[in-house]
Order: structure tokens, then C-alpha cells, then sequence
């Protein structure tokens, strides 16, 4: 969600901030600010409502001194209006200290008031303006010991950057909840919510934990726990490309993503597929502890709940074990009735996603097991689970995601067959032939790709409707709910997923020549299902996409556009119809000149609740 960056060090600050800030744009954000401390200690601050470019356009126009340590931010609102006030950096009444928060403070109000009635003054609707007030309240000297009082006082999560006046030459960060990384440099070092933000600069990097304060200055840096011990850091070196994080000629990072999927899956298969046998590295639970398994639970968010829809087809498929889907900030309200027989899959992209963590810890307070499905080496999720599997699909910078969410079916896939070798309900030859099935996914999904102009033909043409429906049934009704969830992301057009079997129950009434209806009917046990509501579609008039497998003679009477897909296992196929789904989603957000890897009020990764 919001974006930290802050820097300390010999060179000038401001235009690093402002060009790390940038690489994190993809986070979602409706403002954007910077504070910076000058050679005299002068307390710096510039905000602005909208793109970044405003921020700078701002700033072009000022000869703003040489700055050594600064602080920026991108706002995603929560507590006010965007606008330039609510931007951060926040600073106290005095404007001595200056602060940039990501997370929710929930007992703002009271200590709001609180400092109200010693004089503190507030220009914002923000919950972070009460930090720095909070710090300089307790200051006295010692600015460290000032930000471990404050933070005991609030309550909720929060990933800090702050700076003083009274402290040119420091740094200080803190995280609970929200994700925080310190960046090792040579006589500079950083902080930031993400690591594409600073890895043009350094690959050292330190991944601050709940609970931790770190304390830098342009020579080193010091870790502390909020009760003020100190803590020997882990340093760890980033491995990925900084050229993942650049276009590389598409127009947009989702087209070059949707693209990266066949790569991306190739190597998931080559990572956990030794020799056409299973490698889950990573899984944490012997085969002893997954025999005990008597229930699967999955909880997740958005496009990664989806997935866990699919996986559920796969897992009690395969391996006969029932299986429940919830989504995570249901999941922690709901007294779920889980146990130490109960395996708990939580998926999230980011491995920071508020209501999956918390779920995943309701869940292990309740004894069971939990295994992680994450694509983010070392986030909070993996740390919190008894198990990790990653998926291993690289820096996603679109928001809509897309090769994230084949990776993660792709992990299920293999999770079911797991379960089914473990409890033995899959016979050596079904297992067998399943893996050669995937084993062929990746090129399939080039196939697709080579389509890709016929896709955006059918997009451009259905792109002036003003409501979508999409249409799937069995393993494919979560297909048809993922992609209403991409057109609505990024095209802003109303769009619903159903389960085809559901249209007589409601949404038939929304069909009429005005409307675009997606249905997904490759070749399958429900084919003929299927088609008939595509028939009943046709005869009200409805305009129809069909998703269909390649060389089927017989659906063309019932669509109006056709987009095929090779032919492969019917449990495997939402890996195949992902792709055309996305490419519709994107082409028509295109057309409609939307802001795709961008889109209005979303963030990549939701870290509040």
C-alpha cells in the first residue's frame, strides 16, 4: 500500500528519494511527499495530491538546498481525503520532527485528544499526524528512547521513517505489521517498503522484523527491539534482476508479466519436478504428519482466493480430502473450526497481506499446521508458517495480478498431488500421466500468447459494453470469478464471475444485447452443460465470448467471438484460460484508456485491514 523511502548519507538526498519513490508507484498511491533535513538541520517538507510528477513539477520550480537525510512517501488514503495536507511527510506542531507511515494507528483519536489538551496542534485528518507530536512530546534528548515511548503507546501497525533536527546525521525506522527493509550501502544507507525501490543502489539488505527499530546514520547501522535491546542484524543479499523491474519494451509491466507466465512456469516445474518426482522444498511436513491430515483449509485475499477456489477442485480431486475456501478477513472473525488435523494453505503474492497474516496465526493458535504459498523470499508470511513454499514467479509490478496467479495454481497442482501420493488415492499411472499433463503447460501457454493480436480484436470490439458477465463451471466457475476480477480492476466496467449453473437463478435477468457474456467451456465433463446456457444466452440476445478448446466444431453457433486454447487435462485447464482472460481484461482497459498497471484506489499489496 503507502510507499517508504528514506535515505542517509554523503550524497544528495532528494533526487534519490524521488527517483526510489517512483519503483514504487506500482504499490497504489493518491499523494506523494518528501521531507529532507539540509547542512544547518533546516526541516525541509514538499507534498502534493496526485502522480509523483506533481510532487517534482513542485519542486523544479525551488532552489532547495543540498539535503544528507530525507524521508518520502506515497499515500494510499485511509484517514482523510488525498489531498496535499493529508500527504505525508507529517511533522509536529513545532516542525522539528517529521514522520512517513504506512498502516493504521486505531487508537489515533484518543491520543489525538490527548495531546490536543497539552497544546499540540493538527492540520491534517490523518490517524499519522499524532506520531510526531507523540515523539516530540516525550523527547528529551535522546531520540531513539522518544520514538520507543511513542511506539509503546500506539496500537494497531505501522512501518516508520523518521527524522529530527536535533538528529542531521540520522535514520530511524520501525515496523509492526507493515513491511520494512533497511538497504547497506557504501557511507549511505536506506529504508524502504520494498526492495525494488533500492536496488539499483545496494543488494545488502535487512528485513526489518515486527517488533524491531532500526537506527541509521551514513557508517552503520543498529538494531533494537522496542524494548531497547539490541539485536545483531541479518544481512541478506538480493538476488533478483534489477531488469525485473523495468518494462523492457511493452507498454505496460502487466502485458510484459502476462507474457513472463510460460517462463515462469517452466521453472516452477523444473524447481519442484526432479526427474518427473515431486520436490516441494520447503513444505516443512513429513509424510507422517500429512497422512494425519483429516481437513484442508485455504484462506486468501482477492485474486490469490481464487486460486484457492481452483485448488480446491484439484486437492479433493486428487486426493480425496475435503477442503474449505475463506477468505482470510472472514476467516479470523468466524471461529473457524480448525484443529492439528486441519492443514491450512494461506496464500499471498506478497506474503504481507493484513487479514492472510492474521488469519494464519488464528489458525496456529488453534494447532494446526500451516504451510505458505509466497512468492516474496522472506516475508512476514514465511515467517509466521510452518512451512514455506514460493513460487518463485519474480517481482510482479502490475496490480492486477497475473503471473502470480498462475504460479500459485501452478503450486496447488502440485500440493494435491502431494496429498493424493501421501494418502495413495491416485493410482501410479494417474499421477504419472497428470505430470506429463503439466509438464506440457508451459508451452500450451505459448501457443496462447501467439493469439495475442486475435485477442485484442475481440477486446477492441466488445470494449464500448458497459457490464460483463463471466460464465464457468466445476474447476473453471473460479476462472470465471478471476476474470470479471481483472476486467473490474483495470477497466473500471461493472463485471460478475457465476457458476454457469447459477445464471437461471438470478443473473439471467441482467442479459440483453447490452451486455458482454465471457463463457468458459473448454472440452470437460460439463461441456454440454455448458453449452446449453450459452444457448439460453444467445436466444436473449446476449453477446458471447466463448473461451473454448482448439478445434471444437460444434460451439460456434453459440458465440459471437471464439478464442481457443490448446487442449489439455480438464482439472488443468483454468492454467490455460488465465491467459485469454487477462489479455481481454487488458486490451479493453487499453482501449478505454485506463491506467492499467495503475489503477485507481488498488495497491499491490494491502498491508491494513
Amino acid at each position: 500500500m503507502c510507499g517508504i523511502v528514506g535515505y542517509v548519507g554523503n550524497k544528495d538526498a532528494l533526487p534519490i528519494l524521488l527517483e526510489s519513490l517512483k519503483k514504487l508507484e506500482y504499490r497504489g498511491y493518491d499523494s506523494s511527499g518528501v521531507g529532507f533535513l539540509d547542512h544547518d538541520s533546516h526541516l525541509i517538507v514538499r507534498k502534493s495530491k496526485g502522480k509523483i510528477r506533481n510532487l517534482e513539477e513542485m519542486i523544479q520550480g525551488e532552489h532547495l538546498p543540498f539535503a544528507h537525510a530525507g524521508i518520502s512517501h506515497t499515500r494510499w488514503a485511509t484517514h482523510g481525503f488525498p489531498s496535499d495536507c493529508n500527504a505525508h511527510p507529517h511533522t509536529d506542531s513545532k516542525h522539528h520532527i517529521a514522520i512517513v507511515h504506512n498502516g493504521i494507528i486505531e487508537n489515533y483519536q484518543e491520543l489525538k485528544n490527548a495531546l490536543k489538551k497539552k497544546g499540540c496542534k493538527f492540520i491534517s485528518e490523518t490517524d499519522s499526524e499524532v506520531i510526531p507530536n507523540l515523539i516530540a512530546s516525550f523527547y528529551k534528548g535522546d531520540l531513539l528512547l522518544a520514538v520507543r515511548q511513542t511506539i509503546a503507546k500506539l496500537k494497531g501497525t505501522f512501518a516508520l521513517g523518521i527524522i529530527s533536527r536535533e538528529h542531521p546525521d540520522m535514520l530511524i525506522a520501525a515496523r509492526v505489521g507493515s513491511p520494512l527493509v533497511v538497504g547497506i550501502g557504501e557511507a549511505e544507507n536506506f529504508i524502504a517498503s520494498d526492495v525494488p525501490a533500492i536496488l539499483d543502489r545496494t543488494r545488502r539488505v535487512i528485513y526489518l522484523k515486527d517488533g524491531q527499530i532500526a537506527v541509521l546514520t551514513k557508517t552503520q547501522v543498529e538494531l533494537f527491539t522496542f524494548g531497547g535491546k539490541k539485536v545483531t542484524p541479518k544481512i541478506d543479499t538480493v538476488s533478483f534482476n534489477v531488469v525485473a523491474a523495468r518494462k523492457e519494451g511493452y507498454p505496460y509491466f502487466m502485458l510484459k508479466e502476462i507474457h513472463e507466465q510460460p517462463d515462469v512456469l517452466a521453472q516452477m516445474l523444473s524447481l519442484r519436478l526432479k526427474n518427473k518426482r515431486l520436490a516441494l522444498e520447503g513444505l516443512g511436513l513429513p509424510d507422517k504428519v500429512l497422512k494425519q491430515v483429516r481437513k484442508v483449509m485455504v484462506v486468501a485475499c482477492g485474486t490469490a482466493y481464487h486460486a484457492g477456489l481452483v485448488g480446491k477442485y484439484a486437492i479433493e480431486n486428487l486426493s480425496r480430502l475435503p477442503v474449505e475456501v475463506t477468505t482470510s478477513s472472514e476467516f479470523r472473525y468466524c471461529n473457524p473450526i480448525v484443529d492439528k488435523h486441519t492443514l491450512v494453505l494461506a496464500v499471498s503474492q506478497s506474503g504481507e497481506t493484513a487479514d492472510t497474516l492474521a488469519a494464519a496465526r488464528e489458525a496456529r493458535a488453534k494447532g494446526s499446521r500451516v504451510i505458505a504459498i509466497c512468492n516474496v523470499v522472506g516475508s512476514s508470511l514465511a515467517r509466521e508458517a510452518d512451512g514455506i513454499l514460493y513460487t518463485y514467479a519474480g517481482q510482479e509490478i502490475g496490480v492486477a495480478s497475473t503471473k502470480a496467479y498462475t504460479a500459485q495454481l501452478m503450486m496447488f497442482y502440485l500440493v494435491a498431488l502431494k496429498l493424493a501420493q501421501v494418502r495413495r488415492s491416485l493410482a501410479p499411472r494417474e499421477s504419472k500421466d497428470l505430470i506429463s499433463q503439466l509438464l506440457r503447460i508451459p508451452s500450451l501457454c505459448r501457443e496462447i500468447l501467439k493469439n495475442m493480436h486475435h485477442i485484442q480484436k475481440i477486446a477492441d470490439a466488445n470494449s464500448h459494453f458497459g457490464c460483463f458477465l463471466f460464465l464457468g463451471r466445476h474447476v473453471n466457475f473460479p476462472s470465471a470469478m478471476e476474470g470479471a476480477l481483472k476486467l473490474k480492476e483495470i477497466s473500471y466496467i461493472p463485471a460478475e464471475g457465476y457458476a454457469a449453473g447459477e445464471m437461471k437463478h438470478g443473473p439471467i435477468a441482467l442479459i440483453d444485447e447490452y451486455r458482454a457474456v465471457v463463457c468458459i467451456n473448454p472440452q470437460s465433463h460439463v461441456y454440454e452443460k455448458m453449452s446449453s446456457n450459452m444457448q439460453e444466452i444467445r436466444a436473449r440476445r446476449g453477446n458471447v465470448i466463448a473461451i473454448a478448446t482448439r478445434g471444437d466444431r460444434k460451439i460456434g453457433p453459440n458465440a459471437d467471438f471464439l478464442i481457443e486454447v490448446p487442449r489439455t487435462h480438464e482439472l488443468l485447464s483454468p492454467l490455460l484460460v488465465a491467459l485469454p482472460l487477462q489479455m481481454l481484461a487488458y486490451f479493453i482497459a487499453v482501449k478505454r484508456g485506463c491506467d492499467v498497471d495503475q489503477p485507481r484506489n488498488l495497491a499491490k499489496s494491502v498491508t491494513v485491514e
